[in-house]
């Protein structure tokens, strides 16, 4: 594909995928801290997907694995598990995060999950943690793991709650779009961090995709941190899409970007450490 044959949404993912290759080091440094954030909600997805022994499990946006070897466990060895990501990058760490947990059952296989290029009917359930939001066009995602689960098999999906519900989002997003001279956006814009949070969305899309028995599911998952700088640290290692807009600026106004960002997070600050609120929506469907 030319420059000049490159669509809005082609320049978008590519910047997502350079994005998540160079925040993959970062995501895989600080899994312990996002596995204990997520450790409830991934139980519920795994649940909610009738993850069990000896499926083929389709994991979407795996990122660096965690939710991977939770998958990979659950199957066991009569089973397997595909984790697709647009990031080659941060895929390498989800393969070898689960060949040095013992897991022999995860392939990794880099996709766009707006076009998956895997056969129809192949997975038993799939399942994707906070990654549909990213997507341009969520409704092609949904409908590409519809496409390639077994009639009967289910999908549950991840995504972060409203604006909102989820007030350190909001914090990351306005204040660095503020300090790179940007226009706010709209938080339901595709592509955000909240984009998929609008309530109501979350079923529509899945029962325009075909699937049935949809369902959501609000879950509250407040990150905990010892101090606000702590919670910081994750952030400038791994958040792409904050970093990215950032990324511009000399290295004074990116520090008075993160100063002004670590002010206002201080008020989740408490006497036990720093906790942020966070709300997630879990979906389920039939296929």
């Amino acid at each position: 594909m030319t420059l000049n044959t490159m669509t809005v949404g082609d320049a978008f993912k590519q910047d997502m995928r350079v994005q998540w290759d160079a925040a993959a080091a970062g995501w895989d440094r600080h899994g312990s801290e996002i596995r204990d954030w997520l450790r409830m909600p991934t139980d519920a997805m795994l649940e909610m997907a009738g993850i069990r022994e000896g499926q083929t499990v389709l994991d979407v946006a795996a990122g660096a694995g965690d939710q991977t070897l939770d998958l990979a466990a659950r199957v066991g060895v009569q089973g397997a598990v595909v984790a697709t990501d647009i990031s080659a990058g941060i895929l390498a760490y989800a393969l070898g995060n689960a060949i040095r947990a013992g897991h022999h059952n995860v392939r990794i296989h880099e996709a766009d999950a707006e076009d998956l290029n895997l056969g129809d009917a192949m997975f038993d359930a799939a399942v994707c943690r906070l990654g549909l939001m990213f997507l341009p066009d969520p409704l092609t995602g949904i409908s590409q793991v519809y496409r390639v689960l077994k009639p009967g098999a289910r999908f549950c999906s991840i995504v972060f709650a409203g604006p909102d519900m989820n007030p350190c989002l909001r914090i990351l997003m306005s204040t660095a779009l503020r300090h790179a001279g940007l226009p706010p956006r709209d938080p339901f814009q595709p592509g955000g961090l909240v984009s998929l949070g609008k309530p109501g969305l979350m079923d529509d899309l899945f029962q325009r995709a075909g699937f049935r028995a949809v369902a959501t599911t609000r879950m509250e998952a407040p990150f905990r941190m010892p101090t606000t700088e702590h919670y910081l640290a994750f952030i400038r290692e791994s958040a792409g899409p904050i970093l990215q807009i950032l990324a511009p600026l000399d290295d004074a106004a990116r520090t008075a970007a993160w100063a002004d960002i670590a002010a206002q997070l201080d008020v989740y600050q408490t006497d036990t450490g720093w906790i942020g609120p966070n709300a997630l929506l879990l979906t389920t469907g039939q296929r």
